[in-house]
């Protein structure tokens, strides 16, 4: 784990809290839009496939790059990650960076 202790070390502790933050956010953001896809289509056939598998992409990415931003600090957790977010296990088994397009990034 990283020792923030010289002079510009709160500095990087700042930054890094805020870059670990912002992946919160994104993975939360991606997850409940997943969530409120899924509640809006319950009971009517017909879904939109596509959208819904872009939407597990978005989070499957999402949870990615929160899992890395923390391994970058020495927390070694994407299990605990998962359960406390509450990620489905399609989208864990998605996790990782986007191939084939460029991701959004949010």
């Amino acid at each position: 784990m990283p020792r923030f202790v010289g002079p510009l070390d709160a500095e990087l502790a700042a930054e890094a809290a805020a870059g670990l933050a912002h992946a919160g956010r994104r993975l939360r953001r991606a997850l409940d839009a997943l969530a409120a896809f899924d509640a809006a289509r319950r009971g009517r056939a017909g879904c939109d496939a596509e959208h819904r598998r872009h939407l597990v992409a978005d989070a499957a990415e999402a949870y990615w790059g929160y899992v890395v931003q923390r391994e970058l600090l020495g927390l070694q957790d994407a299990e605990y990650i998962g359960r406390e977010y509450g990620v489905p296990p399609e989208v864990r088994l998605a996790m990782g960076p986007r191939v084939g397009r460029r991701s959004r990034r949010g």
